[in-house]
């Protein structure tokens, strides 16, 4: 009834006394105000009235953030996403969020701000659309053949489909002959990812990450090279009237000293790396043209592989010697460190299980690292391919385990520095002609001299699965982080099978897992591959199951030392039980492949993938 006193019947909401007027109870009010920002920018605060002590706010753009109040100011001490990137789908289909840039958001390649008004305003989420419309036909020629754009230190984006059992090759055919296919990318260890809708939630790094390749109209890649070309072009021709010979003399007199000038630029770069000649002794200096005619000006037919330093080809020099040339990819996500790391390390290691470094090219900015040969290539693509696993038997097997060893021995002990290898895997172990197993790939390796056994660093490099557990989470690394990584390669090559891909029954096991179980029960026999089970000698399979396990124990004290494991796998002598190993890659969910764990290195905040 109008005018009539609220009555509140029950709860603890509100007294009433006798006379009807009602009461709130003090003790259960909220102790929090709440306030829009007097700008009313969308802003909204919730301030402690109880202590004024601290503040949330949460901004017009639903970041969360918490005040203190310290002294005379207020600080943030909790912001949630603690970056702009991290909000999902930011920057919108086809954008890109740059982790250090600001603005953050940018369209790839060949795209366009599908808004442009809201895109300049700062709201990207939007997205790009493309600029040329693909003509995606298999055998579509001219200015709208579509090619691939790559694009490094990426994040790759959501919603992906695996394909399985490809190299990167047949990676890139799939794709261009697909097309649905939008993007794809090659990750070691992991596969073939390729993507048939909208670039969704994509980062770049300032370092690490993937290369994803982005499918474009062959005139966007020509684009701003037809400008260039039209533009020198018509510089040329007035020059040349102007001048006429004069001008064409000048020409050819840069041509005949280009050679000069370039091998100068490259002594200038090797002084600015604090090299000397004597430092690399015995080490060729090749010239670009040599290597371009020994590799068809780097054909794909030449191709060997791809990883993380950039391509690999063969070539033949012309006294007929087979090599292979490792060239620096401009996007790689190592780089001019490793590489001058790589030629100092290797020239000063010489062991028949080490691969054997024949020169290096610098020229510009190629550069280029010139090995031996190894006609049977790298130890994965035997071991893990149906029909080719068969050519290699458990003697061959423990044969390249007993010289991998003997390789690392010679690094941690033999050699005149100590060396920490850092990425031992089973795809940077190579096989010559007669299948000796030779470690390479030293451009994430680390020297030491005198007693030093052990480091810290804040650049955590490797490949996840391999990297021993003090390594991954503290970047402490040591001989025994190398025994880790051994140990794993140990179980890969009795199974046969890859520790990113293992899965066993329902639970999932990991190859760690299903190994110590194996031994557990059985000795490990159950562990080596069904494919060469009649060749094998179950006593000596047994001890070699068990001195992997060993190797990935979860604490360095309880790994052998380099000498104690050449000594466990040449000998009988008794062996200790190792224990359970409690770090190893959980089962593989595809959902979230790409938002794996982060670390501060070069990779640079960047996500720690398997390769």
């Amino acid at each position: 009834m109008r005018g009539s006193t609220p009555y509140y019947r029950t709860g603890p909401w509100a007294k009433t006394r006798f006379s009807g007027i009602p009461l709130m109870d003090e003790t259960l009010a909220s102790p929090f105000s709440f306030q829009q920002d007097a700008n009313r920018s969308g802003s909204f605060s919730y301030v402690d009235r109880s202590s004024k002590l601290s503040r949330l706010l949460i901004t017009s753009e639903g970041t969360l953030m918490r005040f203190r109040h310290i002294g005379t100011e207020w600080e943030v001490s909790y912001q949630a996403p603690a970056n702009p990137c991290d909000v999902y789908g930011v920057c919108g289909p086809f954008g890109l969020c740059i982790m250090s840039d600001s603005p953050k958001c940018k369209c790839f390649k060949g795209f366009v701000p599908k808004f442009p008004e809201e895109w300049n305003r700062g709201n990207w989420t939007g997205g790009c659309i493309r600029r040329t419309e693909l003509d995606c036909q298999g055998n579509s020629t001219g200015k709208l053949a579509n090619v691939f754009h790559p694009v490094a230190n990426i994040k790759p984006p959501d919603f992906y489909t695996f394909v399985s059992s490809v190299d990167a090759e047949d990676c890139y055919q799939s794709c261009l002959h697909n097309c649905s296919c939008l993007a794809f990318a090659y990750i070691r260890g992991i596969g073939c990812l390729i993507w048939n809708q909208e670039l969704i939630d994509v980062m770049q790094f300032s370092a690490g990450g993937e290369i994803l390749s982005i499918r474009l109209a062959r005139s966007e890649l020509g684009r701003n090279k037809h400008k260039k070309t039209i533009l020198a072009f018509a510089v040329s021709i007035s020059l040349f009237v102007i001048l006429g010979s004069a001008a064409y003399g000048f020409y050819r007199y840069k041509v005949k000293h280009n050679a000069i000038i370039t091998t100068d630029a490259s002594e200038d770069s090797w002084r600015r790396k604090g090299l000397k000649p004597q430092d690399v002794p015995g080490l060729n200096f090749f010239e670009m043209n040599t290597i371009e005619t020994a590799t068809n000006n780097f054909s794909l037919s030449n191709k060997l592989g791809q990883g993380g330093f950039g391509s690999v080809y063969k070539g033949k020099l012309q006294d007929r010697k087979e090599i292979a040339v490792k060239r620096l990819s401009s996007s790689s996500g190592q780089g001019k460190e490793e590489f001058m790391n790589e030629i100092v390390l290797i020239s000063k290691l010489q062991h028949k299980n080490l691969v054997r470094i024949l020169g290096c090219c610098i020229e510009g900015e190629e550069r280029l690292l010139i090995y031996e040969f190894m006609l049977n290539k790298s130890l994965d693509t035997f071991l893990f391919d149906s029909k080719k696993r068969l050519e290699i038997d458990w003697p061959k097997r423990f044969s390249i385990i007993q010289g991998i060893a003997r390789g690392l021995l010679y690094l941690h002990r033999d050699s005149r520095l100590k060396v920490i290898h850092r990425d031992l895997k089973v795809s940077n172990i190579l096989l010559d002609e007669k299948m000796t197993p030779k470690i390479s790939d030293f451009g994430l390796a680390r020297m030491y001299q005198g007693t030093e056994y052990q480091d810290n660093t804040r650049r955590v490099v490797g490949t996840l699965g391999y990297m021993a557990p003090e390594y991954a989470w503290t970047g402490t690394f040591s001989e025994k982080s190398d025994i880790y990584s051994f140990g794993v390669l140990l179980l890969e090559i009795i199974s046969g099978e890859k520790i990113s891909r293992f899965s066993y029954g329902e639970e999932g096991k990991t190859l760690l897992a299903y190994a110590w179980e194996s031994w557990y029960e059985n000795g490990g026999i159950d562990l080596l591959d069904k494919d060469v089970a009649n060749s094998c000698q179950p006593l000596e399979v047994k001890r070699c199951v068990q001195i992997g396990l060993l190797c990935v124990q979860h604490q360095p004290a309880d790994r052998p030392n380099t000498l104690e494991l050449m000594s466990l796998l040449t000998t009988t002598s008794d062996l200790q039980s190792p224990e359970q190993p409690t770090f190893s890659v959980h089962k593989r969910d595809d959902r979230y492949l790409c938002k794996g764990l982060s670390t501060v290195n070069e990779i640079t905040q960047s996500a720690i993938l398997g390769r």
